[in-house]
């Protein structure tokens, strides 16, 4: 919680699209680079505006007066922040445009619990996982905005229809990329960061009530893709001109002998490299996701590209061991390796983690409470999401049973015919 901060208070103008001779000026409050805006004054003469002074000028009639108005503005901005820094409270700055404005600060608002989180939790959560948050925050702004026809809500008008009509919002959302309509499962994960926020504000009993106590999460079951054992080894076959084609090939592979995530495999260094209870080579090492401990013997498969790169000049320049490339780059490439090696899945770099799960270790016998602790998982339904048990598996396992079977009855017959 910041209680010392870097305050600043600045006058901007913006003009009307329909009349761009006619500006509107704002007050911006900034705490610690993020930032609030209100309207001041509205439709002066754009050409009266001093931006370097931050003044409106003389060629204003009412210049003195809406002068003198902003700087009792700056004034009481800045003994609201002043009293909160002794009273050590905490510091945002819709906190700072709340209290301007007379609202209370026992009626919390969305925006308020955002900033609370956000200071509070920036040094204990991961990046990956605010950048959640913050992707939930985009979205709930465009909500409120263009559904509820506000900027902000108090936490106590946050109800059960609040959280339907959201879901809703989330469904019919049509981003302006080329991407596609959120799937039930991605509609899920944001319903669920949200409803970690208003869980925290009934915590900090800042709500009487929980809007969630009555609604469910519901996730779809998703049959996970993997590769077959044809489809691996043909990758791992296939020699590519470009040498990206080749990195990302290797990485892929690599993965799909390791069980590692993308992230995981970026941040591999030698140290994670150790000498195993067996004199074989490991990767001893904690998975960002869960910073749970992985422990994985090196597979002779994935000990060649380790070989391969661990020396490469990007590599080395990057102290880890292998050249970094973003996530969207190797998904980008994996779609031309798929289309090169005939592969009509869609080859993601995922896909490798679920491969290993899979047709590495499930389908040659290693148990899947095994193979839960070499992909880092902290509960074992977990790793059975990923896991499934192909037909021939099924096959091997009956036909030995099928013997075991059989020799029993034989001996019985055997054992009969003494009698």
């Amino acid at each position: 919680m910041s209680t010392t901060n870097s305050f600043v208070i600045s006058f901007i103008t913006r003009s009307s699209k329909v009349r761009t001779s006619q500006s509107t000026v704002y007050c911006r409050i900034s705490v610690e680079g993020r930032r609030t805006e209100f309207a001041l004054v509205k439709s002066i003469p754009t050409n009266s505006w001093n931006a370097a002074k931050e003044k409106i000028n003389s060629s204003y009639p009412d210049f003195r007066k809406s002068n003198t108005y902003l700087e009792h503005v700056r004034a009481r901005l800045t003994e609201i922040n002043r009293e909160r820094i002794l009273n050590r409270e905490l510091i945002t700055p819709h906190i700072i445009k709340n209290i301007f404005f007379g609202k209370s600060d026992d009626n919390k608002t969305l925006s308020y619990l955002v900033e609370y989180h956000w200071n509070t939790q920036q040094n204990v959560l991961t990046d990956r996982t605010f950048a959640q948050y913050k992707t939930l925050n985009n979205y709930l702004k465009l909500f409120l905005t263009n559904i509820k026809k506000v900027d902000d809500i108090y936490l106590n008008r946050i109800d059960y229809a609040f959280v339907t009509e959201f879901e809703a919002f989330l469904r019919a959302h049509e981003p302006t990329d080329h991407q596609r309509k959120m799937a039930n499962n991605t509609v899920m994960k944001h319903l669920t960061k949200f409803k970690k926020l208003i869980n925290l504000a009934f915590k900090l009993e800042w709500i009487k009530k929980n809007p969630f106590n009555q609604y469910t999460i519901s996730y779809t079951k998703v049959d996970r893709g993997f590769l077959t054992k044809q489809e691996l080894q043909t990758i791992q076959e296939k020699s590519f001109k470009l040498e990206r084609l080749n990195l990302v090939k290797d990485l892929f592979i690599f993965a799909c002998y390791s069980g590692l995530s993308y992230i995981d495999l970026q941040q591999l260094t030698l140290d994670s490299i150790i000498i195993g209870i067996d004199g074989e080579l490991w990767i001893k090492d904690r998975r960002q996701k869960t910073d749970s401990s992985i422990s994985i013997p090196i597979l002779p498969q994935a000990s060649a590209i380790l070989d391969k790169y661990k020396n490469h000049p990007r590599s080395l320049h990057n102290n880890s061991i292998f050249p970094p490339i973003s996530n969207q780059k190797i998904n980008s490439y994996l779609k031309e390796i798929a289309d090169f090696c005939g592969i009509k899945k869609n080859v993601t770099f995922h896909l490798a983690r679920h491969t290993f799960a899979t047709t590495v270790t499930l389908a040659n016998g290693v148990p899947i409470e095994t193979v839960s602790k070499l992909l880092g998982h902290l509960k074992l339904s977990t790793t059975q999401i990923y896991a499934r048990v192909l037909q021939n598996k099924i096959s091997d396992d009956m036909n030995m049973l099928r013997s075991k079977l059989e020799g029993v009855s034989n001996a019985l017959d055997s054992k009969r015919k003494i009698n």
